[in-house]
This record gives C-alpha cells, sequence and structure tokens, in this order.
C-alpha cells in the first residue's frame, strides 16, 4: 500500500517528517493546519476557518490571519490549499488564503456529487457550476503528490459525506471528519450522501496504515469526562480504543450503531451557510444588484 510505504520512508528518516503545526477555532470545534516542509520550506494548509456570526450574517477572517501570521513568520511558501470535503460546520478561508498566500486548492473529486445533491436542494441556477471547476485541482483515490520534497497521497475515504479525503504526508495522516478522538469515536453518516457502511471501510482502510502514524483529526467536542480539547492521536491507539470502531468491532454491529445515534442527532448549527459556501470552494454567492450576497435557508428539507 502506497499510503503505509511513504509512513515508513518518513519513520524510517528517508524523507523528511512534517513540520505539523494547528490552529483550533473553538466556535467551531474545528482543528486546520499547517503542514511544511522542513528543509524546502513548502507548505500545505488543511480545513481552514473563516469566522461566521450567524445571528449577524458577519463574516471574518480573524482565524486565517493567524495561520498568515504563522506561514509568514517561518518564511514559508505554501503550494497546496487542501479540503478534506464540503464541511457542514464551518465556511473555508480558502479563497481569502490563496489571494494572501497562493497556492492551489484542491478537493476530492467526488465534490461534483455533492455540488450535484446540495444544488438541487439550495435551489441553484445555471450559474452554479457542479464540475468541481471553483477548485483548482480534484484529486482522485491514490493521487500522488508532493509539499516540497515530502511525498504525499490522497485516499478516498466516503461515509460522512461521497467526498470526503484523507492526505498521508510523510508519516502524518490527515482524516478530516472520518475518525474522531478515539473516546468520542466516529464522524456521523446522515448527512445527503452519507452512508455508514462505507464509512466502517473508509475507517478500516485508515486503520491499515502504521500503528505510528500521526493522526490529525479536523474536530474535537471533548468526550465525557475530558475537560481538554485535543486533535492528535496515532493509528494504533483509534485501533485499540476507539469507542465506535476499535478493533473487534465488526461492520454489521458498527452501522447498526451508527445508524442508532445518527438518529438522535440534531443539524450542525452552520450546515446551511457552510454546504452553500463549500460547494463553491469557499466562494460567497456572487452579489444580488443592490450590491448584496445571500445565502439561502431551505425550509423543511434537511
Amino acid at each position: 500500500m502506497l499510503a503505509t510505504q511513504i509512513v515508513m520512508d518518513a519513520r524510517a528518516g528517508e524523507v523528511p517528517a512534517p513540520v505539523v503545526r494547528s490552529f483550533f477555532d473553538e466556535p467551531t470545534f474545528t482543528a486546520s493546519y499547517v503542514v511544511h516542509d522542513p528543509v524546502t520550506r513548502a507548505a500545505a494548509i488543511i480545513d481552514s476557518v473563516m469566522d461566521f456570526d450567524p445571528a449577524s450574517g458577519r463574516t471574518d477572517h480573524g482565524s486565517a490571519q493567524a495561520i498568515i501570521d504563522y506561514v509568514q513568520a517561518e518564511g514559508l511558501k505554501v503550494e497546496w490549499l487542501l479540503e478534506t470535503h464540503a464541511h457542514a460546520d464551518h465556511l473555508s478561508a480558502a479563497p481569502f488564503l490563496q489571494e494572501k498566500l497562493g497556492g492551489k486548492l484542491a478537493i476530492g473529486r467526488a465534490i461534483t456529487t455533492v455540488q450535484s445533491v446540495f444544488g438541487k436542494i439550495f435551489n441553484e441556477d445555471t450559474q452554479f457550476e457542479r464540475d468541481g471547476s471553483q477548485f483548482d485541482h480534484l484529486f482522485d483515490d491514490g493521487d500522488r503528490f508532493l509539499i516540497g520534497s515530502i511525498p504525499a497521497v490522497a485516499l478516498h475515504v466516503p461515509g460522512h459525506t461521497p467526498a470526503d479525503l484523507a492526505y498521508v504526508i510523510g508519516d502524518a495522516v490527515f482524516t478530516g471528519d472520518t475518525l474522531f478522538m478515539p473516546d468520542y469515536g466516529t464522524a456521523r453518516a446522515d448527512f445527503p450522501g452519507g452512508d455508514a457502511r462505507m464509512l466502517y471501510r473508509s475507517i478500516r482502510r485508515l486503520m491499515d496504515l502504521p500503528r505510528e502514524t500521526r493522526t490529525f483529526l479536523c474536530h474535537d467536542y471533548k468526550a465525557p469526562g475530558r475537560d481538554d480539547f485535543v486533535w492528535e492521536t496515532t493509528i494504533g491507539q483509534e485501533r485499540d480504543s476507539n469507542v465506535h470502531v476499535h478493533e473487534g468491532v465488526g461492520e454489521d454491529e458498527f452501522v447498526e450503531m451508527r445508524t442508532r445515534r445518527d438518529a438522535t442527532l440534531g443539524m450542525p448549527r452552520l450546515i446551511l451557510p457552510s454546504i452553500q459556501v463549500n460547494m463553491r470552494g469557499g466562494h460567497l454567492p456572487e452579489p444580488e444588484e443592490n450590491g448584496t450576497r445571500y445565502l439561502k435557508l431551505p425550509l423543511d428539507v434537511l
């Protein structure tokens, strides 16, 4: 498995191990990452956050500016702006970061499925392209790329949404929403296009990576009894103690648990604005004739 070999080469020192700096946005419980090659200073930004107040409709770039300040202070050159999927819990700041720092904006090719499904939900007109063209690059499963001299591979891990990717970069994997901390479990699979059975298979694919693989998660919600936010673990810890899908949990058992649990969950607070923006690559809708941008609120649909 290519991803396994990439991890092993980094662990053996044959390629540099990436430097990972996290930025946690507590209002959305989201961890964003700057990943860089310590030799070339080339970098990628993963799952950035644009600040958004749903009560007022105001946007801000304070969280993104913290990333910009770090990149500039470290003398990094951003080559990639990577999205693990079209998030339902925060708005992406990728276009703002791209304007300031450069880099290619990328996501999985199955974003076109998400655009098709949610294009109908939001009754988008024909001006909304459903071909992924809002992004600079669409990854297929197994596509290789580089961050400086560090090899990386994109893994298609559907289930939470049809378009989820995990990125293996050196000895680290960035799982998006597929996995949470071992004491919290796994992502939900009840959004349009989600599938608990596919999620289980995607998780098992990730758990085939070496036990020592550094594992960086997109969210943490503090499991009961834990006081601190944590968003880094290892594949070994996930295999041993993930409360939903540790070694020994079968596919049917997981699907039954995930389906029962998902039925009790409300929709994420920002799902409607987030999906509208993120399926556009983080771009806001075009202004209307009065110069104001609008987000839609479909009633009795989700």
